[in-house]
């Protein structure tokens, strides 16, 4: 898979790409990473790529010229794959997304900076818009990397282990179960017996329970769409009964 990305600053990428999953990737060729400096596309003396915005108001708002330039040099205009700015206003990025676009040939990002980007960009050039959460970064760039590194994971042959992306946190709509490693005690405290046990059966009901209740504590919204069994369903039950009970007696102590 392709991944075309447009920013100010290349260099920023460069130490995360050459870094672990994502270098071992590029060195099979499941990814190409291709950065593309839009300053680069600037045709002014100074190659410059803000401009102050129109109405007044604080901050530098980045160019339309250098963006279009940039992205129909490299994709072709109107560009043959989607178009995704990075933007605090956009959707928010999910292990949904990340799979749809595992399915592309190529995946284009542009990094906003600034205030953002003109508002021709958004209209007529980028496809979506996506935000990795409610906050504002300095820029689209570690936003871009996130979404790099999702959708890579998808890809086969980018995780040592094959079942790897299917066993994450999102991948069945829960939470991920604990994991443990050697030593089977450390300062006192075990790895869970059933984890010794070598049953394989008991092993993965403990882990779907417990995937289950730290999604239960933690991200109850989850458990609203996650497909879930008959025993899964008891299980969670018995959670709510058990929670009933334990404020009952807290109340009774009032």
């Amino acid at each position: 898979m392709r991944f075309d990305i447009f920013t100010l600053f290349p260099d920023v990428f460069q130490p995360y790409l050459q870094t672990s999953i994502l270098q071992r990737a590029q060195q099979k060729g499941l990814i190409e990473v291709h950065l593309h400096n839009i300053r680069d596309y600037a045709t002014d003396k100074h190659h410059i790529t803000d401009d102050e915005p129109y109405g007044g108001g604080g901050g530098m708002v980045m160019k339309p010229e250098p963006i279009f330039a940039a992205v129909e040099s490299v994709l072709g205009a109107p560009p043959a794959c989607p178009v995704i700015l990075l933007t605090p206003q956009g959707k928010t990025f999910n292990h949904q997304i990340a799979r749809q676009y595992a399915q592309l040939e190529t995946l284009a990002l542009i990094c906003g900076r600034y205030e953002g980007v003109d508002e021709r960009v958004r209209e007529h050039l980028v496809t979506d818009e996506l935000s990795i959460g409610d906050y504002v970064l300095s820029g689209g760039e570690l936003a871009a990397l996130v979404v790099l590194d999702a959708v890579s994971r998808f890809l086969p042959g980018v995780l040592g282990d094959p079942d790897g992306a299917v066993d994450d946190s999102y991948a069945l709509g829960l939470l991920e179960y604990p994991h443990y490693t050697r030593p089977a005690e450390f300062r006192g405290w075990r790895v869970p017996d059933v984890l010794l046990s070598g049953d394989h059966g008991r092993i993965a009901r403990w882990r779907r329970e417990q995937a289950l209740l730290r999604t239960w504590q933690r991200r109850p919204d989850l458990l609203e769409k996650a497909t879930l069994s008959k025993e899964d369903k008891a299980f969670l039950e018995r959670l709510r009964q058990t929670q009933a009970t334990l404020r009952q007696g807290e109340n009774d102590e009032i």
